[in-house]
Parts: C-alpha cells; structure tokens; sequence
C-alpha cells in the first residue's frame, strides 16, 4: 500500500503519509492514487488543483466553501514548513468548534485531508513554503466564506503571534457568527 491513513483529533480529517522510495539520485512518491483514497474513504473526485507560495508568519485562513460548492482539500506542502489546521464547522457536530492540526513539510511529506463542512488555516513556519492543494469542487467566488483566525471560541494555539494576513483574513467573522450551512449527519 502505498499511503498511511490516520485520522486526527477530528477522525474525518485524515492524515496521509505516502510511501517514499529514495536513492541516490533523490526520491519518487505517489500524492494521489485514487483507488488507494477510495479504499479509506475518500470517495470525492478532486477536480481542480492550487498553488501557493508564502513566507515565514504568512497566515492563510480560515477559509471554505458553501454548499453547493462546498469543497474537500487535500493539502501538502512542495517547499518548506507549514502549520495546518482543520476546524469542524458542521452544527450538530460532537466537535463543532474543535480543531486539529499538523505539521506538513517537504522534510516529512505528509498531506493532510479536509473534508467539506470544515474550514482550513495554514501557517507559514519556514522562511518560504509552497504549498500544493487539490479540491473537490471548483473556486466559486459567491460560495467563498471564512472564520476568524483567532477566534477566542477556537482557541487555536498558532505558532506565531502575529501573522501576516489578507486584509480578508483579518475581518472573517467569529465562527458563532460564520455563515455556514453544514449539518453533522453522522452518528
């Protein structure tokens, strides 16, 4: 099998680590084998792929999509050190409100799955990190929403005090004022 699948604090927030063959001339990894992501679970079809770059204290998030363009991210940084975070934002939720995060890096090669109904953060902890992020569905401007980055409510121990934000990030509303219409079905 060529990834590792363990759920987080929130067990629908996956953590992937993919197997790595290395030699001397350096190292080849599969990101994405959709048959492999299936078998754990993963059943969406990712069908648009992002890329970023950021330096050190750039803090992105909280962001995510509504429904009905509410996406999945499956997230890995290409260069560099990032802290990455998932906040379960479906009402109803044992673990609404909570949050997990991860180191991911190019040193450890983890990616982390975030399903929809969750918002996404991502903090820069290397001088410069490049990130690489696919997702279930397509940007959709009118569907984009997030949450405030230190919400009091959250309490989110972020590794750095004062990070660089969009203004965007700055005014996202406190997730008890966050427009969102996801619903926990599980049980």
């Amino acid at each position: 099998m060529p990834f590792v699948f363990t759920p987080l604090d929130l067990p629908e927030v996956l953590l992937i680590e993919p197997k790595v063959f290395s030699d001397e001339r350096g190292f080849f990894m599969e990101t994405y084998k959709r048959s492999e992501f299936a078998r754990c679970g993963i059943q969406e079809e990712f069908v648009q792929c992002n890329h970023s770059f950021s330096t050190r204290g750039t803090l992105r998030g909280l962001h995510y999509q509504n429904a009905p363009r509410a996406q999945g991210k499956l997230v890995r940084a290409a260069v560099g050190a990032i802290f990455d975070v998932a906040v379960d934002l479906r009402k109803g939720s044992p673990r609404y409100g909570q949050w997990a995060a991860i180191e991911l890096s190019a040193e450890n090669k983890r990616m982390l799955y975030i399903p929809a109904g969750f918002a996404h953060g991502a903090c820069v902890t290397s001088e410069q990190a490049v990130l690489l992020y696919m997702v279930t569905d397509e940007y959709a401007p009118d569907c984009e929403r997030g949450v405030l980055w230190n919400d009091p409510a959250l309490g989110i121990t972020w590794p750095i005090a004062t990070p660089t934000l969009s203004r965007r990030d700055q005014i996202w509303p406190p997730l008890a004022q966050s427009d969102n219409g996801f619903d926990y079905t599980g049980s």
